[in-house]
């Protein structure tokens, strides 16, 4: 097995060109667990841990850069005002140790159902960027887009994450997360929230209940109209049992689960349904409260 250790990213991207079936490596909470238990050997490490400008971040206009390998532990404590929901998410990622090494750009790269910061990802808009390079140059590639398929991704063999452009939040975000015990846990199921009154959109995320991270369409789609339609995001007023209800229950209906050895479909179905009333309720609340405050 090779051992790549660039010093620079025009070093990296040179040496994944050269071996593309090198897999990268940051913090390696997920590289590592696999390769201890022989579920993956690649031909070539390639350890990004000497380029410093992945582990950085930065704030332009409405926009947060979030280099790949800031790890969840710096998310937390630097970007919970800016980034909520992603912060919450990282607050439940395995313990303080692999907080402290895991990243957002190593979730993406695995594209595992399960990752939990695909949910905040997600519900944190349309706009969210993935960086990808090469040595043939740079593409940002929309959220929606990046993930095909039960840990793939739409990567090319040459291509290395860089960076997440993330939306600066303008509303209430949550994220909730059903494992079977507390903590060092993968998700049974897991869902995102976050609220957009500037463009009067919802933003949604559904984690470890389908082949891929996906949205709750429909759920979107229902709630922007009933906001949009009886003057909610003015008035910040009630929405009313029977629409938190039918949110829940369209998430429901986006998720596609399986049986498996962490949970079964019909139960992942119903806590998603129930972590969507949750979600809901908690950020609708919150922003009634700001509505109010300004009032």
């Amino acid at each position: 097995m090779e051992f790549l250790r660039p010093a620079t990213w025009d070093e990296a991207l040179a040496a994944k060109a050269e071996y593309p079936t090198a897999l990268p490596i940051s913090g390696g909470t997920d590289v590592m667990v696999e390769m201890n238990f022989d579920v993956h050997r690649p031909s070539a490490i390639l350890d990004l841990n000497r380029i410093g400008d992945l582990a950085t971040w930065s704030i332009d206009g409405d926009t947060v850069r979030l280099g790949a390998a800031v790890p969840y532990s710096r998310i937390i404590d630097e970007l919970s005002g800016p980034l909520p929901g992603l912060a919450l998410a990282a607050h439940t990622v395995g313990s303080p140790q692999i907080r402290n090494r895991g990243s957002v750009g190593g979730n993406l790269g695995a594209a595992s159902p399960a990752g939990d910061s695909h949910p905040a990802l997600l519900a944190a808009g349309r706009d969210v960027l993935v960086e990808a390079a090469s040595v043939r140059g740079t593409r940002l590639i929309p959220i929606d887009d990046f993930y095909t398929g039960v840990k793939r991704n739409s990567l090319e063999a040459d291509e290395l994450i860089r960076a997440v452009h993330i939306p600066v939040a303008d509303g209430p975000q949550q994220f909730s997360k059903i494992g079977t015990r507390n903590a060092m846990v993968i998700a049974v199921c897991a869902f995102g929230f976050a609220l957009h009154p500037k463009n009067g959109t919802v933003g949604t995320g559904i984690g470890s209940a389908a082949p891929t991270p996906r949205r709750a369409v429909e759920a979107e789609e229902y709630l922007q109209g009933v906001l949009a339609e009886r003057g909610l995001w003015e008035s910040g007023d009630l929405l009313g049992a029977e629409v938190i209800q039918r949110f829940g229950e369209l998430v429901r209906a986006a998720a596609s689960p399986i049986d498996d050895v962490r949970g079964t479909a019909d139960y992942r179905k119903h806590a998603l349904a129930v972590m969507a009333r949750r979600t809901l309720t908690w950020t609708w609340n919150d922003y009634g409260k700001q509505i109010r405050s300004a009032a």
